[in-house]
């Protein structure tokens, strides 16, 4: 893609797809992690300065991992190592990893291609704790009708979030949760992705009550391959519109030290002339 490529994106044509849920107070989200809190601390009023004007702030509470996200690499390790075999006790000093923080996330702008599983298998939305299989990938990549670039980004649908504002059935505790398998990770690995992506909370796929039991896909993608993980995304609007393929941006908080960080991802898609 050259700069002019880039330049007529960003002119009329184009159709913008917003992929992060909205960020509020009571979000659904793991059980594993703070919850995200906002609450403003200085209201209008509050300061009135001898112009007339004033100000209002807030402050915001949050781990790196709650809403739409992006996990570091810092954020899963196997056998006391992180990716490329740093061991854990080398990767963290002062409380905070000097090693695959969240700030060496790379800003992501590349080919994007959307995996949409409820579409070939002609259901709404995936059962909870369904596996996606190779197979399925298989069947929505050529729905896609792309081939997937390395150091791309591809995202599997599986229609959970249309249960967003359910935050009980969104996090499927008693439930369980659909996504990818490790024979769906072993897939994903094959094609080099930078990152994929997903709408649940973990990504992969989880049983009812077994959030204790170890996250192999996470450790396959993350610990094995490099590859980051983005997680409770807004893929409905791409899935209605019919879109495969698509420019993914993705651009995440550089905090340093942390093992993920918010984001707002989207997909730039040209329009018919």
């Amino acid at each position: 893609m050259t700069t002019q490529d880039l330049i007529a994106l960003a002119g009329e044509g184009v159709r913008i797809y917003d992929l992060a849920h909205p960020l509020e107070n009571g979000v659904p989200q793991s059980a594993d992690h703070p919850p995200f809190r906002m609450s403003v601390t200085r209201r209008h009023g509050d300061i009135i300065r001898k112009d007339g004007s004033s100000g209002s702030t807030e402050i915001l509470f949050t781990s790196g991992h709650v809403g739409t996200h992006i996990d570091a690499l810092a954020h899963a390790s196997f056998d006391g190592k992180l990716f490329g075999g740093v061991p854990v006790e080398e990767a963290m000093d002062t409380g905070r990893y000097v090693k695959h923080g969240a700030e060496q996330i790379p800003i992501l702008m590349c080919q994007g291609i959307l995996l949409d599983i409820p579409a070939v298998l002609g259901r709404e939305r995936l059962d909870p704790d369904e596996e996606v299989l190779p197979e399925h990938l298989d069947a929505a990549l050529e729905r896609a009708g792309a081939e997937p670039q390395p150091g791309g980004v591809l995202l599997v649908r599986t229609g959970w979030d249309q249960l967003f504002g359910d935050r009980a059935a969104f996090e499927g505790e008693t439930t369980g949760l659909p996504g990818i398998g490790p024979d769906g990770a072993d897939w994903i690995a094959r094609r080099r992705p930078r990152a994929v992506g997903g709408e649940t909370i973990p990504f992969e796929r989880f049983a009812p009550l077994t959030r204790s039991r170890g996250l192999p896909v996470h450790k396959r993608l993350l610990v094995d391959e490099g590859i980051h993980i983005i997680e409770i995304m807004r893929l409905g609007g791409l899935a209605a519109a019919g879109v495969g393929e698509f420019l993914f941006v993705l651009a995440p908080l550089p905090l340093v030290g942390a093992t993920g960080s918010p984001a707002r991802p989207f997909a730039a898609v040209k329009t018919a002339e």
